[in-house]
């Protein structure tokens, strides 16, 4: 049975994997990495969307920033997992085009989300990505994919803490309720 005691070691174990199958042949991607493949882009190309509205609808400079960083982070996964499927001769999906850019003074407030608003989003569509990254990487037979889904999930992770610290910070954080078991003291 196999038992890890700490993330180094199964760094260790991932890196020794890829070596020891250095000499094996490439196959062709399956079905399901290639639909993996799709979904994700796809997916991105929501995300950056969505990204692209709230930076046309907010005045706030750190949530202007943390869109920003998003941005940039979204922009070169897709770059490279549309390069790998080229390579790969995965037809690209047709994505929701770009949002042309506006002031944010000129959107009505009945249209804008508010930065909360826009935070949680982005939080929720983080933990989409994060799910898609960990089910297409245990999808993954070939190496190369699966270290590309490492590589996306460990970017989203970072990224993640970053915009917990922002959240919590501006009180933007929707916290469930408290559980307390019953019969327990009560403060």
């Amino acid at each position: 049975m196999w038992k890890i005691s700490n993330p180094f070691e199964a760094v260790w174990n991932i890196l020794k994997t890829t070596i020891d199958n250095t000499d094996e042949p490439t196959s062709p991607l399956n079905i399901i990495e290639a639909g993996d493949c799709w979904t994700y882009i796809l997916m991105l190309e929501e995300f950056l969307r969505y990204e692209e509205v709230g930076l046309n609808t907010t005045t706030d400079d750190e949530m202007n920033e943390m869109l920003t960083d998003v941005v940039r982070l979204c922009e070169g996964q897709s770059r490279r997992l549309k390069e790998f499927m080229k390579q790969e001769g995965i037809p690209l999906p047709n994505g929701p085009s770009p949002k042309p850019e506006s002031q944010p003074q000129e959107v009505p407030l009945g249209v804008k989300l508010t930065d909360s608003e826009l935070a949680n989003g982005v939080a929720l569509k983080l933990a989409t990505c994060l799910q898609i990254c960990a089910k297409a990487q245990a999808d993954s037979l070939r190496q190369d994919i699966g270290g590309i889904w490492i590589g996306f999930f460990t970017e989203w992770v970072t990224f993640g803490s970053t915009l917990k610290t922002l959240m919590r910070h501006r009180g933007w954080i929707n916290v469930p309720p408290y559980y307390v078991p019953p019969g327990s003291p009560q403060k």
